[in-house]
């Protein structure tokens, strides 16, 4: 266990140095679940994640311990992002070498931290054997989680909970290697033993999950994930027996409940969230967080970094999964006002067109027909229920439905 003491210091340190974030009161959550919810809102910590807290108190506790070559670190984003910016402003020269799939959009905020990036390797694995072969060469390797520093710069998150918030019965975080849930694990021990910590985890890398119920780490293979931060194989040797003995549950998660999640923080609260940040609103809306009528939740949304066009796409897979966005194909009379009829009909049943493709030339199609193809936006499914409905009354078949969460009777 990390003593409080440590991440007391740790505090100290960090004033100044990074956000303190806020902790904000969800009526939504709050409702779904019959608890009192609030958000700690680490999606809004400098470099887009809590992963700054710990590599800041790291490098300002090691200056003069440092490799004359400055620090190196592997990550595909949030921890890169933490100790480029961190190193920076220790006024050190960072390397971070990131796998070769790492997204454009995360190297370059690397970069632009002040970050040397170095590509290498089709695994964090990989990268991490890299690292480590750079940290030889006069460097000192920054572990993303397996470090007790890092962990007690982690935990002044617990810190903060239980000072802006006394009385907390439930902390919720996710997991990836296990820095940020055994940091908030060892505050809350020390300041309210009686206080609840769950985990969460996707189910396509149950590594904690399992390693809890078999009482020893467990290496898994790691499916891919809109959850990517918190796709680690294995947990830290550091961080399982702090989660063993000071995590009381760890819950799984799928992509679906992940991607519902990140949509709901948009769409109700105005945050954006990356996958992992959104996780233990997952784990709240699937129901599978025990929680006693009453009790004050915090779930940490640990970050928002996430790449512009996969919000799209979680979007509006999301919009489409609960009926509010409907696709269906119809064909048209190549006559003049058939097509104005048709949109006449969405019209008065309050839809409103997103895109529309109205082909008159394919070849698979008699010349006196015209394909359209309708995106609309809707309600939800009862509304789109209603306009298919009514576009069957009025005689038209509706073909390619397979992405409308509905049926026509």
């Amino acid at each position: 266990m990390i003593p409080l003491s440590e991440i007391r210091r740790a505090a100290g340190i960090l004033q100044g140095k990074i956000i303190r974030t806020p902790l904000v009161y969800s009526p939504t959550f709050s409702k779904l679940c019959g608890s009192q919810v609030y958000l700690k809102l680490e999606n809004l910590q400098e470099t887009g994640s809590f992963k700054l807290r710990g590599a800041t108190f790291k490098i300002q506790s090691s200056l003069g311990r440092l490799g004359p070559a400055g620090v190196v670190a592997a990550s595909a984003g949030n921890h890169a992002q933490g100790v480029a910016l961190a190193a920076g402003r220790a006024g050190i020269e960072a390397t971070i070498v990131m796998p070769e799939w790492a997204s454009i959009t995360k190297q370059e905020a690397t970069r632009g931290y002040g970050g040397k990036v170095i590509v290498y390797g089709k695994s964090l694995e990989e990268s991490l054997t890299r690292a480590k072969e750079l940290a030889a060469e006069g460097r000192t390797f920054i572990h993303p989680f397996d470090d007790p520093l890092i962990v007690a710069g982690q935990g002044t998150i617990g810190l903060e909970i239980f000072e802006d918030l006394p009385r907390t019965d439930v902390i919720v975080a996710s997991i990836g290697g296990g820095g940020l849930i055994s940091g908030i694990a060892c505050a809350a021990g020390a300041l309210c033993p009686a206080a609840r910590i769950i985990g969460v985890q996707t189910a396509l890398c149950p590594s904690a999950h399992l390693s809890v119920r078999e009482g020893k780490r467990i290496r898994v293979d790691a499916g891919r994930s809109i959850a990517d931060g918190i796709s680690v194989k294995q947990l830290g040797e550091l961080n399982f027996p702090i989660i063993r003995e000071s995590v009381h549950r760890v819950v799984l998660v799928d992509e679906e409940d992940i991607s519902m999640a990140m949509v709901m923080l948009l769409e109700r609260k105005k945050l954006l969230a990356e996958g992992a940040g959104a996780a233990p609103v997952a784990a709240l809306l699937r129901g599978a967080l025990p929680l006693p009528s009453g009790s004050v939740v915090v779930l940490v949304i640990s970050g928002g970094n996430v790449d512009s066009p996969l919000v799209d796409r979680i979007i509006r897979r999301e919009l489409v999964r609960n009926g509010r966005i409907m696709r269906f194909t119809v064909h048209l009379e190549d006559d003049p006002g058939c097509l104005a009829r048709l949109l006449s009909l969405v019209s008065q049943r309050r839809a409103n067109v997103l895109q529309i493709v109205h082909d008159r030339s394919g070849r698979d199609l008699p010349i006196y027909l015209s394909r359209v193809e309708l995106e609309l936006e809707t309600r939800g499914p009862d509304h789109a229920a209603d306009i298919a409905l009514a576009l069957k009354n009025a005689g038209y078949e509706l073909l390619d439905r397979s992405s409308v969460p509905y049926r026509i009777s």
